[in-house]
């Protein structure tokens, strides 16, 4: 029988598969879920946005992403990653952009035994790094870390009191707690303390309670666009005291819906927020700039946003540890690789990220240190870097 020439080509591509060994045929696949619509559509749409600058082939493997939406709702976020591991046999997972999904998506990691980097900020996602948080890691920086900054901020602006407005859920718990510590190591005194909902569309009761406190400065510890809600009605109220946020209000669209009444706002960032502001000798400017430059050239001048480059910094962890666990022969697809992926990325060492250096450790699945951290402050609508702060 004469073969057609397309089918010639068909058998022959068939059999030069059947020749090669499975590591070359074997696509490494990158599960992604993110809240890229709901409250916190303004994290999530950038994180998402990401996805679609990483390099698709890495160490000589093709590799695959798939993207879900949980719609900043826990409930779908933990669908989604059981999908994303049972159906689709994803080899690690991204995800998700906020705390509470991401704490609820632990126990997965760990009952199914495949990584996770999830791109939310809450310590607890990874510490202590024991049981299910084995298998857990994390690109945000520690709410630790970035309460520390603020109140070495605060210290210097002579700030002696202290109120807090934040969500009423683990994200304002955590900032609660580790901002108290902060403070209380700087001999500053927190008066008042207030929280809200995601959801909710006026804080005025709240604020009404920390203005009657007089405090030298108020804390609004939320994440994304809400947090313009209690900025806006501290302005309106003519409170005079300085206002401070934390870095999960570092994005652009908090600027747009905030618009005056964020100016002269401080807040702990990243590095990436003002990339092209860092001195030289700065050890993260390199590769925060090198995301900014793709981001922005695919979406548009002044587009980049911290968020994005929490999935930036997840997926290059994820290309830093690809070489070393195909080097422990561990085929993708399988629970072996998945376990040569987990190992390796707690191998990580010195890498430079958008937002800081990752090393990671058994005992640290976080991987930051100060050099992940800058003061900022609105000025003139803009994130302006403050060296002395």
């Amino acid at each position: 029988m004469q073969l057609s020439p397309s089918l010639k080509r068909t058998v022959l591509a068939g059999a030069l598969a059947l020749t090669l060994p499975m590591s070359v045929l074997a696509q490494i696949k990158v599960g992604v879920t993110v809240a890229s619509t709901g409250p916190a559509a303004s994290l999530g749409i950038p994180e998402r946005n990401t996805v679609a600058l990483l390099p698709t082939e890495i160490a000589g493997q093709k590799v695959e992403y798939l993207v879900l939406d949980d719609a900043t709702d826990t409930t779908v976020a933990v669908r989604n990653m059981r999908k994303l591991i049972t159906e689709d046999k994803v080899d690690v997972v991204i995800g998700t952009s906020v705390t509470p999904g991401s704490l609820a998506m632990v126990d997965v990691a760990g009952e199914t035994k495949t990584p996770m980097i999830s791109v939310a900020a809450n310590a607890r996602i990874v510490e202590p790094v024991e049981g299910a948080r084995e298998w857990v890691f994390k690109t945000p920086q520690n709410d630790q870390l970035m309460a520390a900054a603020l109140a070495d901020a605060m210290e210097k602006q002579g700030v002696k009191t202290l109120g807090f407005i934040g969500f009423n859920d683990a994200y304002g718990d955590g900032w609660l707690d580790v901002m108290k510590a902060a403070a209380e190591a700087k001999g500053i005194k927190m008066v008042a303390t207030e929280r809200y909902s995601r959801s909710d569309t006026s804080v005025t009761g709240q604020v009404l309670k920390l203005t009657s406190a007089n405090p030298d400065g108020i804390l609004i510890a939320g994440a994304g666009t809400p947090v313009a809600l209690p900025q806006g009605e501290l302005k309106n109220r003519g409170y005079k005291g300085i206002i401070y946020q934390t870095h999960g209000a570092a994005n652009n669209d908090v600027l747009r819906v905030c618009g005056k009444d964020c100016e002269g706002m401080f807040l702990p960032a990243g590095p990436l927020l003002v990339a092209d502001q860092l001195p030289d000798d700065n050890p993260v400017k390199a590769s925060a700039l090198e995301y900014k430059n793709l981001y922005e050239g695919k979406y548009g001048e002044g587009s980049i946003n911290t968020f994005g480059g929490h999935m930036w910094d997840a997926a290059l962890l994820v290309q830093d540890a690809i070489p070393r666990a195909l080097e422990t022969g561990a085929k993708p697809g399988t629970p072996e690789f998945r376990a040569a992926m987990r190992d390796a990325i707690e191998q990580t060492k010195d890498l430079p990220a958008s937002q800081g250096v990752f090393t990671m450790s058994d005992k640290d699945h976080a991987g930051m240190d100060e050099r992940a951290r800058v003061i900022v402050k609105v000025e003139n609508g803009k994130w302006t870097y403050q060296p002395d702060l």
